[in-house]
């Protein structure tokens, strides 16, 4: 039990009395949260859903590509299987998509939907488009879908309380997974 009351310094050392909760740790958020994998501008040569296909499939996580688009896993999913959808093309708003980009995009979401859903039982999705980064666009400057496949019950107490995410498995199994159930 602790001594410390609320709003009491920490011991000098600035470890404090142990409170008996458990610890989660997730180093790796800490890149996200530092924006060291965020673009300092927003030209093509600085923007990682331009590199990612320049890199191979598993390096770069990336599911599926297509003529004008490709499915890749975001790097700091929402939920397990968060697949993104990008046009290869540097463009940050959906309005100025070409005809082809928006079908393709369209038509990769929905594939990417079925994948998701055969592989791992996901009965609902959260789709969408983040426009500028007032709306909350990461990487506003290049257009990317997000699907964001749910479960019954998988927003639990971990990231309300303990603002952690918990994943069943590395994102490379996830990606082998995605990219074998891909229709040829």
């Amino acid at each position: 039990m602790s001594t410390r009351r609320p709003g009491e310094p920490l011991t000098q050392d600035g470890v404090g009395e142990p409170d008996e909760l458990e610890r989660l740790w997730t180093p790796h958020r800490m890149a996200y949260i530092r924006g060291e994998n965020k673009p300092p501008d927003a030209s093509a040569n600085q923007c990682p859903f331009c590199r990612v296909p320049t890199l191979d499939d598993v390096d770069g996580l990336v599911v599926h590509r297509g003529r004008l688009s490709f499915a890749v896993l975001n790097l700091y999913p929402y939920a397990p299987g968060h697949l993104m959808v990008c046009p290869y093309r540097h463009v940050a708003d959906y309005t100025d998509t070409t005809d082809e980009e928006a079908a393709e995009i369209a038509d990769l979401t929905r594939t990417g939907m079925r994948v998701v859903r055969s592989v791992s039982g996901a009965v609902g999705f959260n789709l969408g488009m983040n426009q500028g980064a007032v709306a909350g666009a990461g990487i506003a400057a290049h257009l990317h879908q997000h699907v964001v496949p749910r479960w019954p019950g998988d927003q639990n107490f971990m990231p309300i309380i303990a603002r952690t995410k918990t994943l069943p498995e590395l994102l490379s199994q996830t990606r082998d997974l995605f990219a074998g159930a891909w229709p040829r």
